[in-house]
């Protein structure tokens, strides 16, 4: 995008941001016409002064929109920025898998060597260290696509695929955490395409998830539902295979995010019903485990009951299986981004009720174990807004100075 006019750029963020030309004019306050004949090039965009302004707006640093490399943020060990996403972009729309017809394949790293950098990138997934995996994910793409190509039709082909699905799997969580929402969905439906390749249900079930994660930011909550539920009604549970460890995560899972997205639109029935048929799962499985990173079981289904609690706008409820049903043993055995991800939906818990103190509490306690998972979420953001603005006076010092690293106003 460096050889865009200026105006096209902003157009471009523009779009990005699903933002009008009347929108955005009446945020700078200017006329439609005149964002129109910027974004056009009929009119020169020359004074830094609009030009912050229009960045401002657009969140997006202000050496995008100049064709330059962004200067990289102080914070970035912990978040992610637009140089980030766009690399990210840039590597999810290669296609090695057609430029292969016309020319010589490229050359992937050993197989055990993508296996290894994946089994990493999961695990600092589920460390909270965002900013680190997307910083990683660029390279990580592209080798695991390279893979998928050089592997094909060879022994090894459903083992790469395997591996690429995952990748994408991992994309497509990492930047739904961000907000990156069409770019999570992007990611998540090649994961459902390539896990088909690799001839496995259950990678493929793990993949619906991540499209139905992506659906329901997306504000596509009810399709997101029906395709959860009918993904996992077709995974066959009868007989000994049904019972495997891992069926049952991958089951499990599909039933708790179809929970969430019922949630999402208000329907406690089914919200109950698959939470139901999850703990049960979960009881057979025994233990909390991670088979295919799924972190499913009897603790896992409960953090789900309090998150849907707060979807459903009760938060007293969520309070209340937080503390009569969450053995404070079996969550610290969690990985941080599970905890802390538990922790954030508590301070929307205690926020809704009105008690913004154990809401902050709950932000400072979260921040601790994973700051990524507090600084970096939007959902996280507003609920410190929340807390901001019904804190009479002056907020605690803790709250100001987590509030001032997450970039909210105090």
């Amino acid at each position: 995008m460096d050889e865009l006019p200026i105006g096209r750029r902003v157009a471009y963020w523009r779009g990005r941001r699903k933002m009008s030309q009347q929108v955005f004019a009446d945020r700078l306050g200017k006329s439609k016409s005149w964002v129109d004949k910027i974004e056009r090039g009929v009119r020169r965009l020359d004074k830094f002064s609009v030009l912050y302004e229009i960045a401002d707006i657009l969140q997006v640093d202000v050496q995008l929109l100049l064709g330059k490399d962004p200067e990289r943020r102080t914070d970035a060990l912990n978040c992610i920025d637009q140089f980030e996403v766009e690399e990210i972009r840039a590597a999810l729309e290669t296609y090695d898998s057609v430029s292969a017809y016309f020319s010589t394949a490229p050359c992937p790293p050993p197989l055990a060597d993508t296996g290894k950098a994946v089994t990493h990138a999961w695990l600092t997934y589920q460390y909270g260290r965002y900013g680190m995996l997307s910083r990683a994910l660029p390279k990580l793409l592209r080798d695991a696509q390279a893979a998928d190509v050089a592997y094909a039709g060879g022994d090894q082909a459903e083992r790469a695929a395997h591996l690429l699905g995952q990748v994408y799997q991992i994309a497509s969580s990492v930047l739904r955490k961000l907000g990156e929402c069409e770019l999570a969905w992007l990611a998540a439906d090649r994961s459902i395409a390539v896990a088909q390749r690799a001839n496995d249900q259950l990678l493929a079930g793990v993949a619906t998830t991540r499209v139905c994660n992506a659906l329901v930011a997306m504000g596509r909550a009810r399709p997101a539902l029906e395709l959860n539920v009918n993904i996992a009604n077709r995974l066959d549970l009868g007989g000994t295979n049904g019972s495997r460890p891992e069926r049952l995560s991958v089951y499990g899972i599909l039933l708790l995010q179809g929970a969430m997205a019922a949630a999402r639109i208000g329907d406690t029935s089914t919200v109950d019903d698959l939470l139901g048929e999850a703990h049960a799962t979960a009881e057979e499985l025994g233990s909390d485990q991670n088979h295919y990173w799924t972190s499913f079981g009897p603790t896992n289904v409960e953090l789900h009951r309090a998150a849907a609690a707060v979807e459903l706008g009760d938060g007293g409820r969520a309070i209340e299986v937080h503390r009569q049903r969450i053995q404070q043993t079996r969550l610290d055995a969690l990985l941080p981004e599970r905890r802390a991800h538990h922790l954030l939906d508590l301070a929307r818990g205690f926020a809704q009720i009105g008690d913004v103190a154990n809401a902050g509490e709950m932000l400072l306690r979260g921040d601790r174990l994973a700051p990524s998972e507090i600084r970096c979420r939007p959902i996280a953001h507003e609920v410190m807004s929340d807390i901001l603005r019904r804190t009479r006076g002056a907020p605690p010092s803790l709250i100001a100075e987590l509030a001032e690293h997450m970039g909210v106003g105090v």
